[in-house]
């Protein structure tokens, strides 16, 4: 048996826990030095550890369980109350990212040629694609993901991973590259959350049953880490829904339980232990600028610029004509920039239907390493210049 993944955890584990101290030690969040641990070990540094099949799973698992706590911290009266505005929200933070990318790739490429405003709209996919995992990570470490804005921001970003399929769907679709029509696919999406709210209902019946025969026992977080599990696999195989959408949802559903909190610090040992750290110095580890030239450079630092500030612009104008003020529609905006796994994904899908090529991986992998640490940093500081719920 071959034995290199052990020494590559002992690595990751051991340089995410010193980078994150020291993270820590200069005021930002835990996440950002276990992303830079991740970047300084991996191909764009040391290259002591590279992306494997076993570390990539790992890092799903990771992803799985932080929204999993997510949902199981969820207040469902301040969701409900922030349903309508998150929605809006999600709306602007996947079409104005998604305008001012394709208006990107047609300065820099242009609009000609064969699929060239498709190949323009598909940059502004991957622009659109927000991945809230890190956004969660940090507001939980401020002790905020329960708020009014960190509901939103949260409720906003599962809406706008739905529409940004539906988009990605429709584009596919007119290369060829997607069987699926875009009714279809919109089916699917609200079948799955029909289902899995109205089992919901009879799942936490039962939870809470168990939950009163066998009280702070830790058959019911395995049981219950066992629902999530399921939910996440059930979302994207059968319906075409990320898994950490299916995850979140199954903690939503469980988030009423009397031990719901028990619950949550029962998978946060495990999850910060072991599963998170990996996901988060796996971003690091998808960094390289091998194929890096001055044109793709020059792109990349735009590409990035322009992504930031689409979801700021997008989402944060949004939120401020929704009623929040000032300084909480920023935070929603900064809640909004990170880019991760689901922007990765986008990515593939277009290499594989031909609107993509390879080297464009390396603006996206910079978007998702620029925002993973740069939002924590700014969110942070911007609950310690102006705090709120």
């Amino acid at each position: 048996m071959d034995t290199r993944f052990l020494l590559d955890l002992a690595i990751l584990l051991f340089m995410a826990k010193m980078f994150g101290v020291q993270a820590r030690k200069f005021g930002a969040p835990e996440v950002v030095g276990e992303i830079i641990a991740g970047l300084a070990v991996g191909p764009a540094a040391l290259g002591l550890v590279h992306e494997s099949d076993f570390l990539s799973q790992m890092a799903e698992i990771g992803v799985i369980m932080l929204m999993f706590e997510a949902g199981l911290g969820t207040n469902l009266k301040k969701l409900r109350r922030t349903g309508a505005r998150a929605t809006l929200i999600a709306c602007a933070g996947v079409f104005v990212p998604m305008i001012f990318g394709a208006l990107l790739f047609i300065v820099f490429y242009g609009a000609s040629g064969s699929n060239g405003i498709l190949k323009g709209l598909f940059i502004g996919t991957i622009m659109a694609a927000t991945s809230v995992s890190i956004t969660v990570a940090a507001l939980k470490e401020l002790g905020k993901l329960n708020g009014v804005v960190g509901t939103t921001i949260t409720s906003s970003a599962i809406i706008d991973d739905v529409i940004g399929m539906i988009v990605l769907t429709f584009l596919l679709s007119m290369t060829g590259g997607q069987q699926e029509n875009i009714g279809l696919v919109i089916g699917k999406a609200a079948l799955f959350f029909i289902l899995a709210l109205g089992t919901g209902i009879l799942i936490f019946k039962i939870f809470a049953w168990l939950d009163n025969r066998h009280t702070h026992t830790r058959r019911i977080p395995i049981v219950s880490l066992c629902y999530c599990f399921l939910l996440a696999y059930l979302a994207e195989t059968y319906f075409g829904i990320a898994d950490i959408t299916g995850a979140y949802v199954a903690g939503v559903v469980l988030c009423n339980l009397s031990d719901a909190e028990y619950i949550e610090r029962r998978v946060d040992i495990s999850s910060y232990m072991v599963f998170a750290p990996l996901f988060f110095t796996g971003i690091g580890l998808k960094t390289s600028f091998a194929a890096m030239d001055i044109k793709l450079l020059f792109f990349s630092v735009c590409f990035v610029l322009t992504a930031l500030f689409g979801k700021i612009i997008g989402c944060g104008l949004c939120a401020k004509m929704s009623r929040f003020n000032r300084h909480d529609a920023y935070k929603i905006g900064l809640g909004m920039m990170t880019r991760g796994e689901v922007a990765l994904i986008t990515a593939q899908k277009g290499l594989a239907a031909g609107l993509l090529t390879s080297e464009f991986f390396t603006p996206v992998i910079l978007l998702i390493l620029t925002s993973s640490i740069i939002t924590p940093i700014l969110l942070k500081r911007e609950y310690n210049k102006h705090p709120t719920d």
